[in-house]
C-alpha cells in the first residue's frame, strides 16, 4: 500500500513538472523596463515613454514616476519595437527592441538633454 502511495505522489508530480514546462514554453511575452534621465542622469518624472510596434504601429505610453522609472509588460518576443521618451520640447534618442534578442526581461534607459 505504502509502495502504490509513493508511486502515486511521483506521478503527481512528474505530471506537474511536465506542465509548468509545457507553460513555460508557451510564455510569449516579455517585459520593458528602465529609467528616464535628464542631464548628469537626473531623472526625468512626467516624462513621457512611447513603444510603438512595428508590425502593428500600434503604441502605448507610461509616464515617468518620480525616480523616472517606466515599465511595460506583456511584450510579444516575435515583434520589433521602438521605443524613446520626450519630456517637455526634448525626445531621447530611438532605441530597438529586437525580435531576435531572446531575453525576458530587457532594461533600456533612455537620455533626454534638458536645461533641468
Amino acid at each position: 500500500m505504502r509502495k502504490l502511495k509513493c508511486r502515486s505522489q511521483l506521478a503527481v508530480l512528474f505530471f506537474l513538472l511536465v506542465a509548468s514546462s509545457a507553460f513555460a514554453q508557451k510564455v510569449k511575452f516579455k517585459t520593458l523596463d528602465g529609467k528616464v534621465l535628464g542631464n548628469g542622469s537626473v531623472p526625468l518624472e512626467s516624462a513621457i515613454v512611447y513603444l510603438q510596434d512595428s508590425k502593428s504601429t500600434d503604441m502605448r505610453t507610461f509616464i515617468a514616476t518620480a525616480d523616472g522609472s517606466y515599465r511595460f509588460g506583456q511584450i510579444s518576443l516575435d515583434v520589433d519595437y521602438q521605443v524613446w521618451a520626450k519630456y517637455k520640447d526634448a525626445k531621447s534618442p530611438t532605441k530597438t527592441i529586437s525580435s531576435f534578442d531572446s531575453r525576458k526581461q530587457v532594461t533600456i534607459d533612455l537620455h533626454i538633454k534638458t536645461d533641468k
